[in-house]
């Protein structure tokens, strides 16, 4: 899996601190006069931001959106390549999550800056790009997290197979060598 750069996601796939975050404690009377702890969760709402710019990172996205609301746990997918060299441009990255605490946030947010330029200042580096935000409905961090994972999983099978291919390959070469250098010995020992 190519380095990614994240802010907060679990690395076993479950999410354990939505179990306290997402829960919110009303207390009600019930029928025989004691109380009851209820909870109710929090919806919460991710958007998917499909092209980060150049220089841009997880602090940078967080404290531009953090202006609109609490943000959560925020996702950029690495552009470097498994075993690839970085580039130049340090903190490249191609799309990136961000989760609202409030899944209102999440679409206004969306709404708003979705087609908007990134930049306000003409001395930003970020002046000519535009924003390219779209709210996932239904979309939870979990889902990501199990994106990830099967991602992962994948790419290890393919290592695995190359390294299976490259053994074969190098198992064929030093029989063929060996065959050869037989054939030389009994060639020399006729000529003899």
């Amino acid at each position: 899996m190519p380095d990614v750069e994240m802010d907060r996601v679990p690395e076993n796939g479950s999410d354990a601190e939505s179990s306290t975050q997402d829960s919110v404690d009303n207390n009600s009377v019930s029928t025989s006069g004691k109380l009851i702890n209820k909870k109710k969760t929090r919806k919460r709402g991710i958007i998917f931001l499909s092209t980060i710019p150049p220089y841009m990172n997880v602090a940078k996205i967080r404290e531009i959106f953090s202006q609109f609301g609490e943000v959560g746990r925020i996702y950029l997918q690495s552009s470097a390549k498994p075993g690839e060299k970085r580039k130049r441009v340090p903190n490249q990255f191609t799309e990136g999550w961000v989760e609202f605490q409030k899944k209102k946030v999440a679409k206004e947010v969306a709404l708003r800056l979705n087609n908007t330029k990134i930049g306000t200042r003409k001395k930003s580096r970020y002046y000519d790009m535009i924003w390219n935000i779209k709210y996932i409905p239904r979309f939870k961090w979990i889902h990501l997290s199990e994106r990830l994972a099967y991602e992962k999983a994948a790419m290890k099978q393919r290592l695995r197979a190359e390294i299976s291919q490259a053994k074969k390959e190098a198992h064929y070469l030093q029989t063929n060598v060996e065959k050869s250098k037989r054939l030389k010995k009994k060639k020399a020992v006729k000529e003899d």
